[in-house]
């Protein structure tokens, strides 16, 4: 499949060589291609300069925002939360139009440092706010509650732990399902939330994950959900 990842972060990085690892062709969008080639600097969380990356993964494609879009078939949005909306415009609503927006973004403020607030919350969401901007687009919110590193491989936190998918359209969701099992988590561990307002409750849940792992130094960590045997089903 042809999948185009929007952002040139972390994130985007873990996942699109992932991807790739499955055989899939791949590319990385950004806004200015020659920009991120020639950045030297490391990013906050001292990532190294995509240069770096892209000399280590040449499978990987890195094109405008407008040139991945029209590539793929299924397109990731692992942008800047604060960004999302705007990257996607430059992505182009014609090139989003009937195709599967799987959305991993976080809409995080960090202008107060850790743990972040969230730019949105309660009554709207990012994923939201990307379908009602995308109509045409089939958003599912997906992943978001976790790591990069554990986004593409479940195995790094032990035991039975559960991922979240929201959006309104089933085969969309469907294919996300498809993706969540070829990263390696079961069907049983994956949770559907509904329509894309379940982002919401998935969005949120972030202010708690981002004090877990303060408190116990470590990004990978993830929740099991439980219910009761007796519970209706």
């Amino acid at each position: 499949m042809k999948i185009a990842v929007i952002g040139t972060g972390m994130v985007g990085r873990v996942l699109a060589a992932r991807l790739s690892g499955l055989g899939h062709e791949v590319v990385i969008g950004t806004r200015d291609v020659e920009a991120t080639m020639v950045r030297a600097d490391t990013d906050a969380l001292g990532t190294p300069p995509y240069a770096q990356w892209q000399a280590e993964h040449p499978e990987v494609g890195l094109r405008t925002f407008a040139a991945a879009g029209a590539f793929a078939e299924l397109v990731l949005n692992a942008s800047n939360g604060a960004n999302s909306l705007r990257a996607l415009e430059q992505v182009g609503a014609d090139n989003l139009t009937g195709k599967v927006l799987v959305d991993v973004a976080l809409p995080l403020d960090l202008s107060q440092g850790m743990p972040p607030t969230l730019t949105v919350a309660n009554t709207d969401s990012l994923g939201e706010q990307i379908q009602r901007a995308f109509p045409a687009a089939r958003v599912v919110k997906t992943l978001n509650t976790v790591f990069c590193e554990v986004m593409v491989d479940p195995a790094r936190v032990p035991g039975e732990h559960t991922v979240f998918v929201a959006g309104d359209d089933a085969d969309a969701k469907n294919t996300a399902r498809e993706l969540l099992s070829a990263f390696g988590w079961p069907e049983r561990r994956v949770i559907d939330l509904g329509d894309i307002t379940g982002a919401r409750g998935s969005e949120m849940y972030m202010r708690l994950y981002f004090q877990l792992a303060g408190l116990l130094n470590t990004f990978e960590l993830n929740i099991e959900v439980h219910r009761s045997q007796t519970a209706s089903r």
